[in-house]
């Protein structure tokens, strides 16, 4: 692809009128504007979207019938961005609010990286940070394990450095590699789906970080990362257990989760969007 991508944000939303008008207005004052906005509004019923359509009229505005999470969320706008033939789609939640800079360091770095290697980033992460400075724990990228040294020095080179999964929480994918490797897997509503689609994404392809289904499934993690992110998660829930005061609930809930990821598997993502309220046609492959 040469020339100016064309850049769609998706912003994803749920009973936050307020907290997402002052994204919107953080998106559109971009020194560097996207050229579309999708508003995917999971059936909100405190007036999201009238206010949307009153305070921005041009954004398109795609109103759920029944809430689908983020998950469905995200993969309903990204199946539209597609449509509309997005080059790069920016994600976000309705609690983020870019600085006017954003999108422009995210792009300018996409850029580096492509002059480097020879073609674009598969994902472009944000750094992510609370209102008074600290970086966010929940939505901190993963630097990616077993980086070989020259892509740690390419990705050093431009000023970031390799991840291996993020947050829907201003990241920005490449569209091409969001036709070739599917959508956001809408059944998983709320956890984890950011981290399955971004690290499908990026297996064995370039992710930057700019200043229980999921293991069951092949397609995400090699092998070795796995095993890996399933000892870090095993780690996670052991330190939570240990300081929790309510184990027997954790525990109830540790058994139901295990249970239904050895007995079940997601809904193909078609079908949740569409009972949802918003048939879209899967990605085309290119």
């Amino acid at each position: 692809m040469t020339g100016t991508p064309r850049v769609t944000a998706v912003v994803v939303t749920y009973n936050r009128r307020d907290l997402l008008l002052e994204s919107l207005a953080a998106v559109h004052g971009q020194g560097r504007a996207p050229d579309a906005v999708i508003v995917v509004d999971n059936a909100s019923e405190d007036g999201t979207a009238a206010a949307v359509r009153d305070a921005f009229p041009a954004v398109r505005l795609a109103e759920f019938r029944r809430n689908s999470g983020g998950a469905g969320g995200f993969a309903g706008g990204i199946a539209l961005a597609l449509a509309q033939d997005a080059d790069v789609i920016w994600l976000m939640d309705d609690d983020t609010v870019p600085e006017p800079g954003a999108l422009g360091a995210l792009l300018a770095a996409r850029d580096r990286i492509t002059a480097r290697a020879g073609r674009p980033p598969a994902l472009v992460a944000s750094r992510v940070l609370w209102t008074d400075g600290r970086e966010h724990p929940m939505n901190t990228p993963r630097r990616k394990p077993f980086a070989a040294k020259a892509e740690r020095l390419a990705a050093s080179a431009v000023g970031c450095v390799p991840i291996r999964s993020a947050s829907f929480v201003s990241i920005l994918v490449d569209a091409g590699e969001c036709r070739r490797r599917g959508l956001p897997r809408a059944d998983y509503f709320l956890w984890n789906d950011d981290f399955e689609f971004t690290t499908r994404l990026l297996r064995g392809n370039t992710g930057l970080l700019c200043p229980i289904w999921m293991f069951k499934d092949r397609a995400p993690l090699a092998p070795l990362e796995r095993l890996a992110y399933g000892g870090s998660t095993l780690r996670r829930w052991a330190r939570t257990f240990a300081r929790s005061h309510d184990r027997r609930t954790l525990r109830e809930s540790l058994f139901r989760g295990i249970a239904a990821g050895v007995r079940t598997s997601p809904r193909p993502t078609d079908e949740v969007l569409a009972d949802a309220g918003l048939p879209v046609p899967a990605p085309g492959r290119e």
